[in-house]
C-alpha cells in the first residue's frame, strides 16, 4: 500500500493523533480530546473536539464516518455521515455525534469516537445541456428498482 503524507499539529495536550488500527484498516480512529466526559441525551447532538488540525494534500478529502460498534451497540452516529474535511480546511477537526439510542450516552476522554478515511477527490467540469441520454431506469427514482 502507498502512503500519502498529511501533516497533524496538536492543538491540545489531550490530543491523540489519529492511526490505522490494524494493516489493513481503511479508517483511522479519531479520539475525543475531552478533559471530562460528555453526555449525549437521546436525540441530542454534540459537537466533540479532536484536539488536531492537518494539511490535506490537494486532491484528497478526510470522510469523517460513524464507528461500527459505538452505532450498533449505543445507537451514535454523524448527522451528517459521512463528513468531509476539505484539503483547504486548517482549524480543529471536531465531530459532530448523535444519539439514535434510547439512553444517554456518555463520550468519555480519549474515547474513539469516529473514524477517518482518506480519498482523492475528483472534480467535475459541468456542462449544461438541453437533453440528457436516455436510459432503461430514466426518472425512476426511490425504490423504483424494487423493494
Amino acid at each position: 500500500m502507498t502512503a500519502i503524507p498529511f501533516q497533524f499539529k496538536r492543538l491540545s495536550p489531550l490530543a491523540t493523533v489519529p492511526h490505522y488500527q490494524t494493516d489493513f484498516a481503511a479508517g483511522m480512529d479519531l479520539h475525543a480530546a475531552v478533559e471530562d466526559a460528555i453526555e449525549i441525551c437521546s436525540g441530542d447532538i454534540q459537537l466533540i473536539p479532536c484536539g488536531f488540525a492537518m494539511s490535506i494534500p490537494a486532491g484528497f478529502e478526510a470522510q469523517v464516518r460513524p464507528r461500527s460498534g459505538l452505532s450498533t451497540r449505543h445507537g451514535i452516529s454523524l448527522p451528517n455521515s459521512p463528513g468531509t474535511i476539505d484539503s483547504d480546511y486548517r482549524g480543529e477537526v471536531m465531530v459532530p455525534l448523535i444519539n439514535l439510542g434510547r439512553k444517554t450516552f456518555s463520550v468519555e476522554p480519549g474515547m474513539r469516537i469516529a473514524q477517518m478515511v482518506i480519498t482523492p477527490v475528483f472534480r467535475a467540469q459541468i456542462e449544461e445541456v438541453s437533453e440528457l441520454s436516455e436510459t432503461a431506469r430514466g426518472q425512476g427514482g426511490f425504490g423504483s428498482t424494487g423493494s
